[in-house]
């Protein structure tokens, strides 16, 4: 199999990485399969969200942001990472520096509104009587808007260089890499995995011990406010339901994300291109399919919405009023 230029007519053209037919079809084909389900499952999400009254919550805003980040990383980056499947980068520089932005800015959004939805989920189960009046729309509005601009300086600082001269890192022409050096890649590690993964661990830890003393609180009650701790009883087990779907959806981070931070760890200056770290960085990016699927299975709302959108009921007038809860 003879290797050809990304550009013939150039002299300094990179070369393709060399493939066979039916490893290129295969992984075509699965890529793109990934990325199709990535995009349609986060845009269900996201319209659900957005039509239907009744999940306009405060906890399903936060998942809302994360569905628009977890969408952009199938509507955007994962396309870009099949394109360059061959090793040949055919969008300029620009697009090239762009593209390394928008995938950090995607992911440590999403690695965010985790530890909103984390912080969320603690104030509900640790503190529910202040729960209305801690957790409010506005404030929650505001801290994804925190965190959305938190992620962009972030990803602004760590790839300053390539922003400045998008083409400083390339050999040949057609290439398209990012060279992230020891300290910026020691600084993403504590900000998008490590420092998060501590809150995230720590606070539930305290979910987990408070919804068990609570429970051994409800059992010890007389029997002559039995009506009253049944309701709160029930309103407990849906509080400490939604933190343990939460915390399925940290799992499947954690376990997507360990080998591109063990990799970022193994090494002093981190290349990123077609071919260096390509599974890792396509594991990270399959944590944003994972994400509404892991919906689908613990909030039967989702399931709920799904149905009136794939019918096209939610078409009907007043169908943001169906009842879906």
């Amino acid at each position: 199999m003879e290797a050809e230029l990304c550009f013939p007519s150039l002299n300094n053209s990179c070369w393709k990485t060399s493939r066979s037919q039916l490893e290129a079809t295969i992984v075509y084909t699965l890529l793109s399969l990934i990325t199709l389900l990535t995009v349609v499952l986060n845009l269900l999400v996201i319209i659900a969200i957005s039509h239907f009254r009744q999940l306009h919550t405060t906890t399903n805003l936060l998942l809302l942001s994360m569905a628009i980040a977890d969408f952009l990383v199938g509507f955007l980056q994962m396309p870009f990472q099949i394109f360059q499947y061959q090793g040949c980068w055919y969008l300029g520089d620009f697009i090239c520096a762009v593209n390394y932005f928008c995938s950090f800015l995607v992911v440590s959004v999403s690695v965010g509104c985790m530890v909103l939805i984390s912080i969320d989920r603690y104030v509900a189960i640790c503190d529910p009587l202040l729960y209305p009046t801690k957790v409010t729309m506005k404030r929650v509005q505001i801290c994804i808007y925190l965190c959305w601009i938190f992620s962009f300086v972030h990803s602004f600082w760590i790839l300053r260089d390539l922003v400045e001269k998008p083409d400083r890192y390339n050999s040949c022409y057609g290439e398209c890499l990012l060279v992230v050096n020891y300290a910026e890649g020691v600084v993403d590690l504590f900000a998008t995995f490590l420092g998060p993964i501590v809150v995230i661990t720590f606070l539930y830890m305290r979910v987990f011990v408070v919804a068990v003393s609570h429970a051994r609180a409800m059992r010890s009650h007389v029997a002559s406010v039995t009506q009253q701790i049944s309701v709160t009883v029930t309103t407990l087990k849906s509080e400490i339901k939604a933190a343990r779907t939460v915390g399925v959806l940290i799992i499947a981070f954690l376990l997507c994300s360990c080998p591109y931070y063990c990799f970022t760890v193994a090494a002093d200056s981190n290349l990123f291109g077609p071919s260096s770290a390509d599974a890792e960085v396509w594991l990270i990016y399959f944590n944003s399919c994972l994400n509404p699927i892991i919906y689908a299975f613990c909030y039967p709302w989702f399931r709920r919405s799904v149905k009136l959108i794939v019918t096209l009921k939610i078409l009907q007038p007043d169908s943001c009023e169906a009842n879906i809860l």
